[in-house]
């Protein structure tokens, strides 16, 4: 498969070392040039462009950037992209968002408002960049991490859904992107280790809590 990054940060490194050890081909983007990458991409292995390359390289691309600059990526690029929305909101970052801090939308709600051509789906923001690459394993344990995620194109989801298990994590779909909120910043699910049990009751009760 062939995966576009944009954003060069921790998340989009992790994931770009752990779908490169897949077989996947990946080409990551900041928002400087390519060249800029040099260091990390013949370490990865992977290929370097301008965010719009890596979203016409990509069947799936990986948006890892900070939320308030979503904008600012024409939406036509994302058309027919299954899209992996790992961002989340700091208000001490992102500024203040009305919509979000009312809880009249969630983050991936406005990112598909924006990429209205694009498949998205909410995944790879609540862990932490480093556990990315460990393989899906509890520490002290035989089972396996389980990671939420959430959208209202199915097959996006299963497509994601097959990313994740490849990584060695159990996947928990909690359904539509309007129930992203409940593995948000600052929800019990977020960046918490556990295992499918434990993470199914753990959204569940913050759904009971909303």
């Amino acid at each position: 498969m062939k995966i576009g990054i944009i954003g060069a940060g921790m998340v989009g490194r992790a994931f770009a070392a752990a779908a490169i050890k897949q077989g996947h081909e990946v080409m990551i983007a900041n928002s400087r040039q390519p060249d800029t990458l040099y260091s990390l991409t013949k370490s990865l292995g992977a290929k370097a462009g301008l965010a719009k390359e890596a979203a016409e390289f990509a069947d799936v691309v990986l948006l890892a950037i900070p939320f308030k600059y979503y904008e600012q990526i024409p939406a036509e690029w994302l058309v027919g992209k299954v899209l992996i929305d790992a961002n989340n909101y700091y208000p001490e970052r992102d500024g203040q968002i009305a919509l979000l801090d009312n809880k009249e939308s969630t983050t991936s709600e406005m990112i598909a408002s924006h990429f209205s051509g694009a498949r998205v789906v909410k995944a790879f923001n609540a862990i932490l960049a480093e556990e990315i690459l460990g393989g899906g394993k509890l520490a002290g344990s035989e089972k396996h991490r389980a990671h939420p995620i959430a959208g209202d194109d199915q097959q996006a989801k299963k497509i994601v859904e097959h990313l994740l298990e490849q990584f060695g994590f159990e996947v928990i779909d909690v359904g539509n992107l309007s129930e992203g909120y409940r593995f948000e910043r600052g929800s019990p699910a977020y960046c918490i280790p556990m295992d499918g049990a434990m993470l199914r009751q753990t959204l569940e009760e913050v759904q009971s809590n909303n």
